[in-house]
C-alpha cells in the first residue's frame, strides 16, 4: 500500500491554530484547556473581560500560558448616519437570516446598529474588555460599511 499525504499541509508546524466560542462557563473552562483562542459571539463588552479571565483561569489551572490564547470576538454591524435606518436593516437582515425574531437574536447575539461614532465606541470597548480579535460582520450595504470600518480602524490606531 502506498503511502501519501493531503496537501496543502499546515501552514503553521503543527496545524492552524484551533479556537473555540463556548459562552457558557463550561465552554469557557474547555477553551482555557483545550484551545489556542476563545471567540464568542454572546458577551456584551461589560461581560467579556470578567468571562475572558474565566478562559485565561481555566488555562493557568491547566498548566497553560493564559496569555497564549486569543482573546476574539464576532460581532455583527449596521453602520448608518440615521440610526433608524440601521436598526430597521439590521432586523430585516437577522430575521432573513436566522428565520427568528430579529429581537431574539438580539438578545443572543451582539449587534450594533448605528452611526460611525457609536460603533467605533463599541468596537472599541471589547479591545478595552481585552479582546484582541475583534470579527465584524456586516448586514446592509457591505462595501460601504468596509470603507467606514477601515476609517475606524484607522481613528482608532489599529
Amino acid at each position: 500500500m502506498k503511502q501519501g499525504t493531503v496537501g496543502p499541509t499546515p501552514h503553521r508546524p503543527g496545524g492552524p491554530p484551533i479556537w473555540y466560542g463556548g459562552f457558557q462557563p463550561a465552554g469557557r473552562a474547555r477553551t482555557g484547556r483545550l484551545y489556542d483562542g476563545w471567540f464568542p459571539s454572546q458577551p456584551k463588552p461589560e461581560e467579556y473581560a470578567a468571562q475572558l479571565k474565566d478562559v485565561r483561569s481555566a488555562a493557568r489551572t491547566a498548566g497553560r500560558d493564559p496569555a497564549a490564547i486569543a482573546a476574539a470576538m464576532y460581532v455583527t454591524l449596521v453602520i448608518d448616519d440615521d440610526p433608524a435606518r440601521a436598526d430597521a436593516t439590521m432586523n430585516d437582515y437577522l430575521v432573513r437570516y436566522y428565520r427568528l425574531p430579529a429581537a431574539e437574536t438580539r438578545d443572543r447575539e451582539r449587534c450594533f446598529a448605528g452611526t460611525e461614532a457609536g460603533a467605533a465606541a463599541w468596537i472599541k470597548s471589547y479591545a478595552d474588555a481585552g479582546a484582541s480579535h475583534i470579527m465584524l460582520r456586516f448586514a446592509g450595504d457591505i462595501e460601504r460599511q468596509l470603507d467606514i470600518a477601515a476609517r475606524i480602524k484607522r481613528a482608532l490606531g489599529w
